[in-house]
């Protein structure tokens, strides 16, 4: 099932080249962070972009995405669905960035993209979504349950 999503988003994102997904669990993640972003903590989704790509030459292999499936868990109960949706909400996420996107430098191009293919591949709220809510507007009634606990987000 994951492997089809894959393949539809990267369809869809007009990717080429296959994309390898580890789900694995937090330490692991944690661990790559460390050995390949210098930051010794958890993250929910990394994605290893193939060298080919860097260099902007055609590649069989898009990249590599690793997936905390502890941290999708988490994510699933708290925003009440499936664990399955949630890998596939954090691998398009992942997808994305093997394709250029980078929500920290683009000024929203990624999130809205990443928001766009979400809804055309009938998805859940995203992850730049979740870490940059709206003023005043809040997706459902369990993110409002959580901010007014104080809930925390996590994102790539």
């Amino acid at each position: 099932m994951l492997e089809r999503f894959v393949l539809r988003a990267r369809r869809a994102i007009h990717l080429r080249g296959l994309v390898n997904v580890l789900v694995t669990n937090s330490s692991e993640l944690r661990a790559l962070n460390r050995r390949f972003r210098g930051a010794d903590k958890t993250t929910d989704v990394l994605s290893f972009p193939s060298l080919e790509l860097e260099r902007g030459k055609a590649a069989r292999v898009a990249g590599d995405i690793a997936i905390s499936a502890d941290i999708a868990r988490e994510n699933a109960a708290r925003l009440g669905h499936s664990i399955g949706d949630e890998v596939k909400i954090l691998s398009l996420h992942g997808i994305l960035h093997l394709a250029g996107f980078d929500h920290e430098r683009d000024n929203g191009e990624m999130a809205r993209k990443e928001s766009r293919l979400r809804r055309q591949l009938k998805l859940e709220t995203g992850l730049i979504e979740r870490a940059q809510p709206r003023a005043g507007k809040v997706s459902t009634r369990q993110e409002r349950s959580d901010r007014a606990r104080g809930g925390r987000r996590r994102t790539a």
